[in-house]
């Protein structure tokens, strides 16, 4: 009875401190796959369900493999890096994400924002989000040949730049064998449509398992 009387207190303080440690590993696994997407109307499935864009697409299948996995999607049509840049502070006090896919500048470049400023934007976004313990995938975009030769060639240099500078990760063009194809894009012929959708994906998913693996 004596032996009884000192064992089980000892053995429930263990069981209480086994369930808290493993609670604690939880929460750091499923910490370490919190994914913060911050784009424009290419990530916000601008013309479709969000459940139909790449992002939602990505969620479900990233869930297939860890189910700890979580995505935020905190795209809005229209934004620039401007206003990625405002919001990214809260959205990163708010989710703690351990990974930032930055899918901005496309605005900023169809309204022929300066490059210089553009730069600073995106690397302002990688440093805050790096700041935060997150890793950074930087998405690049293109703009149209009207933009003159100059302008364009600028632009699709300044994500190479910033991710070089920053040493963040480079995605591929995410409209790579879609912006060219118009049955893939949607009438506006600037967004692409929902059967483009699994393509975008093919085409970032690499460089996130790359991210998340390391």
């Amino acid at each position: 009875m004596i032996i009884k009387r000192v064992l089980y207190p000892i053995l429930r303080v263990g069981l209480v401190a086994g369930l808290l440690l493993f609670c604690l590993s939880f929460n750091a696994q499923a910490r370490e796959h919190r994914i913060l997407v911050l784009g424009d109307s290419i990530s916000a499935a601008y013309g479709m369900s969000l459940e139909q864009g790449w992002v939602s697409l990505l969620a479900a299948q990233l869930a297939d493999i860890e189910p700890a996995v979580e995505v935020i999607n905190a795209s809005i049509s229209g934004e620039t890096t401007a206003g990625g840049l405002r919001r990214l502070p809260q959205l990163l006090a708010q989710h703690d994400p351990s990974l930032v896919i930055i899918e901005l500048g496309a605005n900023d470049g169809l309204r022929g924002y300066p490059l210089a400023n553009l730069r600073s934007n995106l690397n302002k976004l990688v440093s805050l989000s790096e700041g935060a313990g997150a890793s950074v995938i930087v998405v690049p975009m293109e703009i149209p040949p009207n933009y003159g030769a100059r302008y364009t060639a600028g632009f699709r240099e300044s994500f190479i730049d910033v991710a070089e500078r920053t040493d963040s990760a480079l995605a591929p063009f995410l409209l790579e064998g879609v912006a060219t194809d118009p049955t893939l894009m949607q009438a506006d012929g600037l967004h692409p449509g929902v059967e483009a959708q699994p393509l975008l994906l093919q085409n970032i998913l690499p460089t996130i398992r790359t991210v998340l693996a390391e």
